[in-house]
């Protein structure tokens, strides 16, 4: 599932499993997800939030979140909700939609904006977000630059 995925991509992906296991949630969630994205690629949570400041907010209100902790840590390797699942089909639809060979860490933001159901799209359009405006920003990138896992990331890497 995850062959035309960056490393950076990947990596945010692994974190977000992580986070769900930390949590002790049985699934993963779009929130997992934007935290595994916050951790691995915080320079592009930082360029379209505008600060440091704003990313650690968001991830203070996922992580202060009451509904988020459901038990101790759990061990298992959760599956991912029904929204985070769509979420990462729709990644791979917008790096179609530009053009994009390889899924990177741009697409799955954009894929958590246009989740209505998932909390993580909920935030990040809080935060003046728009659907528009950041596949806008990313197509203007040239393709080279769009995700800093992409150096490792020539053909035939894995």
């Amino acid at each position: 599932m995850f062959e035309r995925y960056t490393e950076s991509a990947r990596r945010a992906v692994f974190f977000a499993r992580f986070e769900a296991g930390q949590f002790g949630c049985p699934q993963i969630e779009t929130e997992h997800l934007l935290l595994g994205l916050l951790r691995e690629d915080e320079p592009l949570a930082v360029r379209f939030l505008g600060s440091r400041a704003r990313v650690e907010s968001i991830r203070r209100e996922i992580e202060d979140q009451p509904l988020l902790r459901k038990s101790s840590p759990s061990e298992a390797d959760p599956p991912f909700s029904p929204e985070c699942g769509r979420a990462l089909e729709r990644a791979a639809a917008e790096a179609d939609r530009l053009g994009r060979r390889r899924i990177g860490t741009e697409h799955l933001l954009l894929a958590l904006l246009q989740e209505d159901a998932g909390f993580a799209g909920q935030l990040l359009r809080e935060q003046g977000l728009t659907l528009e405006a950041v596949r806008d920003q990313i197509a203007r990138r040239p393709q080279g630059e769009d995700a800093r896992g992409a150096a490792g990331d020539a053909p035939g890497h894995a």
